[in-house]
């Protein structure tokens, strides 16, 4: 049988359900199926009869699902001897590279942390053997949880009988490639997956930093490094690099920024209910070797996190946009003034009656004087505090102790007026100490805000929170987290919680950080079912 026989309805394996072809390549299709046992939907390449790199596919294909990295697009079946050969990837729901760049180019802090890591994925792969060689802005993706992702790995090199000589130095011409189409919108060498060609000089095409403002010379040096050799050979400080162990190590030094979840293009169908650390987007059965099985949901008020996670939840639900949300806390606000002012008024009451039914008792003693108003003075003193917006969220787990990816895909949960809905960690076999610093929820206010008060819904179980706020989120290890997101307060909590900021703190970025975990229903795990920032 041939796949040109094959139409969407038929079925691999008793199990897997083409649907749609989404590429084709000499000989080898590239369909979007769903996984009929799980209920999720998959990406499957099928071969036609005759097609001369089944095996090579299929051996790269059981390769690459050994690679130890969460942004290595995951492979879960493979097989060259069925009627119908094929390879069961994961699908990846989000948006690549050259959608992103569709709006224009990246702000360069971005632009290197996500090529940072996508180098670092494939730096990961060729520990393993295996290389990529046909990397574009369409294989570089950013999952709607926030998690990098790169496909193609092992596979597209086997599907296409790529051979160089030097494959690692094709990889990370490959990573300049990208971190150049980052920064400038354009691609070296050619129209690319809709970007336009680079401008042309005398040596080809011009630096990144030549083209666009606002790109510091280190970064612009690295992409002209890597994307661009011939010129580094003659003009730049420092040889080409010519490995994405090399590039990996070049841009260790370059000031970026963790990627934030973005929305799935409209025509994108919604995440399948389960996530995992190991896709971004899917179950998987190959938990680490310190992990439990584990959950995106969050545990509803006062309770465990549910096993049947996000499945039950109603998807019929749409989620409150910012108006709404913006909306919904001006009532809060309001609501809480209001409180305010009766609990005041009512204060007053109860003083002014207390002092007339003492003066009476005492007839013609010495009372005192009477209160000069200086506490009401300073109760109107007192700032009045607003809810901050909130623009985005990630789940922070940062290496080398995490692996960058904590249910971010759930995030956004916990900003959504909804307590019965939220964001939780990954499930964990102890509260951390023995793992790792800590775990939590980042925060994205937009822009530089002064934060007052953080206030978190979460379930009645004892969490050791601490607030960090700065405006870097960039964290390699515990010093760096310190000098970019200081601590400004730390507190032992559960149920709903207000935790002050004494004196206010100013920054960006607000991280609910979780330095030991409660025990929820034999996982440790933190969840935050509701998050407010109050500030000026």
């Amino acid at each position: 049988m041939s796949t040109f026989l094959i139409e969407p309805g038929a079925k691999l394996a008793n199990r897997y359900r083409l649907d749609q072809v989404v590429s084709e390549t000499g000989g080898a299709t590239r369909w979007k199926a769903t996984d009929e046992t799980l209920a999720r939907p998959v990406a499957v390449w099928t071969f036609t009869e005759g097609f001369p790199r089944t095996s090579e596919v299929v051996r790269a294909a059981r390769a690459t699902s050994r690679i130890p990295d969460a942004r290595v697009t995951q492979v879960f079946d493979a097989d060259d001897s069925a009627p119908v050969p094929y390879v069961v990837e994961e699908w990846v729901i989000g948006s690549s590279l050259a959608d992103l760049l569709a709006q224009g180019p990246m702000e360069p802090e971005r632009a290197a942390g996500l090529v940072a890591e996508a180098a670092e994925a494939i730096a990961a792969a060729h520990a393993g053997g295996l290389y990529h060689l046909c990397l574009t802005p369409s294989k570089l993706m950013w999952s709607s949880g926030g998690a990098v992702k790169v496909t193609g790995i092992g596979v597209d090199a086997a599907l296409l009988g790529n051979g160089v000589a030097d494959p690692a130095a094709a990889d990370a011409r490959g990573l300049g490639n990208l971190l150049y189409a980052a920064l400038t919108g354009h691609w070296p060498g050619g129209p690319q997956s809709g970007l336009p060609a680079a401008p042309q000089g005398p040596m080809g095409p011009y630096p990144p930093h030549q083209i666009r403002q606002g790109i510091n010379e280190s970064l612009g040096t690295i992409t002209t490094r890597a994307a661009l050799p011939q010129l580094a050979e003659q003009m730049m400080p420092g040889p080409p690099i010519t490995s994405p162990a090399d590039f990996c190590a070049a841009m260790a030094e370059v000031p970026r920024l963790i990627p934030l979840p973005v929305s799935p293009a409209e025509s994108t169908p919604p995440p399948e209910p389960g996530t995992s650390r190991r896709t971004g987007e899917f179950d998987s059965t190959g938990s680490g070797p310190r992990r439990s099985a584990r959950s995106g949901a969050a545990a509803p008020r006062g309770g465990s996190t549910p096993r049947g996670g996000p499945a039950q939840r109603s998807t019929e639900r749409p989620a409150p946009s910012r108006m709404d949300r913006r909306a919904a806390r001006t009532q809060l606000s309001a609501r809480k003034a209001l409180v305010g002012a009766l609990a005041l008024v009512l204060f007053a009451a109860v003083v002014v009656g207390a002092w007339t039914i003492g003066t009476q008792m005492r007839s013609g003693a010495d009372v005192g004087t009477p209160d000069d108003g200086t506490a009401e003075e300073a109760q109107d003193d007192r700032p009045e505090l607003s809810a901050l917006d909130i623009t985005g969220a990630a789940g922070f787990d940062p290496m080398p102790e995490g692996d960058g990816e904590e249910h971010s895909d759930n995030a956004s949960q916990a900003y959504d007026d909804d307590p019965s809905t939220g964001w939780s960690t990954e499930g964990y076999r102890d509260p951390l100490q023995d793992m790792k610093g800590g775990v939590g929820l980042l925060l994205d206010l937009g822009s530089s805000q002064e934060v007052h008060e953080v206030v978190l819904e979460i379930p009645e179980l004892d969490h050791v929170v601490e607030i960090r706020i700065g405006d870097d989120s960039s964290v390699s290890d515990q010093s760096s987290l310190d000098a970019n997101l200081p601590a400004v307060a730390q507190e032992t909590m559960s149920g709903s919680t207000t935790v002050p900021v004494e004196g206010g703190a100013t920054g960006r970025y607000v991280l609910i950080w979780f330095t030991e975990l409660p025990n929820d229903d034999g996982d440790w795990r933190g969840t935050i079912n509701e998050v407010e920032v109050l500030g000026l």
